[in-house]
């Protein structure tokens, strides 16, 4: 039968019990043995086709060191000339901003402007001098001749009105 005792040094909670030659430790914290710990392990055996793989993958020749110098040197213009490209696309909208801003601010003078010469001209006084002081006025029926027009708020004159 197994004897029960618990050894010193041990974690408080664990128990110990021998039985003949064998040591058995119960608890949480059970310690491995030097046997397991020690013992090799069998690797695992690599065919043929994967040994060269993995030869072929360590080892790099001067071919391969120039494709990759190149590549990287490729890949270093075409990053630059993409920054470059990037920087111009990005003062090129600063500068429509700009100048959208200023198209605006002169639209606002130019309205500003018109409103300012529309309201000091008195339309009864330019009536009164046209008819006179110039001898000119009203159409009578007969005078009046329509064109049509395509859309267009003008017409220009190619040849004499008939009278």
């Amino acid at each position: 039968m197994a004897q029960y005792r618990t050894a010193t040094g041990q974690k408080r909670g664990q128990q110990t019990y021998t039985a003949g030659r064998n040591v058995y430790i119960q608890g949480n914290t059970a310690r491995r043995l030097e046997e397991e710990i020690n013992r090799p392990r069998r690797r695992k055996q690599l065919g043929n086709a994967a040994r060269k793989n993995r030869e072929r993958a360590h080892h790099m020749n001067l071919g391969y060191v120039l494709f990759l110098s190149l590549a990287l040197v490729a890949m270093g213009a075409i990053l630059t000339v993409y920054i470059g490209l990037q920087s111009d696309i990005t003062s090129s909208i600063k500068n429509i901003s700009r100048l959208e801003s200023r198209l605006n601010t002169m639209k606002l003078d130019n309205d500003e402007e018109y409103s300012r010469i529309t309201s000091s001209v008195d339309l009864e006084e330019v009536k009164r001098i046209a008819i006179q002081e110039l001898g000119m006025k009203y159409a009578e029926e007969g005078q009046i001749v329509t064109f049509s027009g395509k859309g267009s708020d003008y017409m220009r004159q190619v040849a004499d009105i008939p009278d």
